[in-house]
């Protein structure tokens, strides 16, 4: 049975999990849906068409699925997706989708949102994700699994973040993000590779070599990316690491890929 504070506003359509708690003065539409273990500590909105996961738990003055910041959404039923066991802190603010954009945000699970982060309509976002105090997203934005944004960082619509990925604090990312890559500066630029983050996560001293070593290749001076990518997913065509950061270059995107400064050796 859910827990309600008696200040709560929660609508009797509303679907809440066994265990769930809702502190005081949330606010609960009819088309939410909470799983079990869910805690709302207090002064927290939800509204729309609006799902979160079992044992996620979100703090004062979140806002969660209410209408997109696009022009163009005519009130159409679209979804908010929120996995299991996140955490959202003070301020976030996440939208549902749009009809242009496939009418679902969806957020992973076990990621941590601090306060003041954004997620805008229609962005996907993987599993482990860690978005740092005010960091956003703008609509359509691709996000992999365990991701890092920085603190202040804000993502360009339409572009893709990969898997393991660091984005810099007060970085502006307005190209796609490789996998395993690390961003930074006011204008993103690739500084290299997620060596902390790839460590951390357990990476094999020979998947980091492998990865390194594919790096300098396909940004390197000679040859044409084309060229250069061919030649690493010929030389690593059995590192599963290497192949997930040829597939996401080779992969369509509406945004070009983030590169090196001219200077810069990996």
């Amino acid at each position: 049975m859910a827990e309600i504070h008696p200040t709560a506003i929660v609508d009797g359509k509303a679907r809440l999990g066994e265990g769930a708690r809702i502190g005081p003065y949330c606010v609960i539409g009819p088309d939410v849906e909470l799983g079990a273990g869910v805690e709302l500590v207090s002064h927290v909105v939800v509204a729309g068409h609006t799902t979160i996961g079992d044992g996620s738990r979100v703090f004062p003055f979140a806002s969660l699925g209410h209408p997109p910041q696009d022009l163009k959404f005519k009130g159409e039923a679209s979804r908010l997706l929120i996995g299991k066991n996140c955490v959202i802190r003070e301020q976030a603010t996440m939208n549902p989708g749009t009809a242009g954009g496939g009418m679902i945000t969806r957020i992973g699970d076990n990621g941590l949102f601090m306060n003041g982060t954004h997620v805008a309509h229609d962005c996907q976002v993987g599993n482990n994700v860690i978005m740092a105090s005010n960091a956003t997203l703008g609509g359509h934005v691709r996000v992999g699994d365990f991701a890092f944004l920085g603190g202040l960082s804000a993502v360009h619509q339409f572009v893709r973040i990969g898997q393991h990925a660091m984005i810099g604090g007060m970085t502006g990312v307005e190209a796609d993000v490789i996998p395993f890559g690390l961003v930074m500066g006011d204008r993103a630029r690739l500084s290299g590779l997620n060596m902390i983050g790839l460590k951390r996560r357990g990476f094999s001293r020979q998947e980091i070599h492998e990865l390194r070593t594919a790096y300098r290749l396909l940004f390197a001076q000679e040859g044409t990316m084309a060229e250069r990518i061919e030649d690493v997913a010929s030389l690593y065509a059995k590192s599963v690491s290497v192949m997930t950061l040829v597939d996401f270059i080779r992969s369509d995107s509406a945004r070009s890929i983030c590169l090196p400064k001219q200077d810069h050796a990996a």
